[in-house]
C-alpha cells in the first residue's frame, strides 16, 4: 500500500531548522518566529495524522520539526533576556557616570 506524505511534514522540518539557525547566525526574533509558525504547521499535521495514520508517512518529520522549533524559541527567548540585560547594565553604567559628573 502506497502511502501520501503527510502536508506540511517538510515545512515543519524546515521552519524548526530555521529557527535554530536564524537565532544562532543572525536575528533572534526571527528565529522566535519561524519557530512558532512551525509548531502552528506540526500542529496542524498532526490533526491531520491522527485523523488517518495508516494513510500518511512522515510523522516523523513532524515529531523532529516540533522538537527543533521549540529548541529554536528557547534559544530566542535566551537571546532576548541576555539583550535586556546587556543594554541595561550599559543604562546603568551611563546613569551612574551622569550622576557622579553631576556632583562633581
Amino acid at each position: 500500500m502506497h502511502r501520501e506524505t503527510l502536508p506540511d511534514s517538510g515545512n515543519v522540518l524546515t521552519f524548526g531548522i530555521l529557527s535554530i539557525v536564524l537565532t544562532l547566525l543572525c536575528c533572534g526574533p526571527f528565529g522566535g518566529i519561524f519557530g512558532i509558525i512551525g509548531l502552528s504547521k506540526a500542529k496542524k499535521a498532526e490533526r491531520i495524522y491522527h485523523i488517518e495514520p495508516e494513510r500518511y508517512s512522515g510523522y516523523d518529520n513532524v515529531k523532529t520539526g516540533r522538537i527543533l522549533s521549540y529548541i529554536g524559541i528557547a534559544l530566542a527567548a535566551i537571546l532576548l533576556v541576555f539583550t535586556i540585560i546587556y543594554f541595561g547594565v550599559i543604562a546603568a553604567i551611563i546613569a551612574g557616570a551622569a550622576s557622579e559628573g553631576a556632583f562633581q
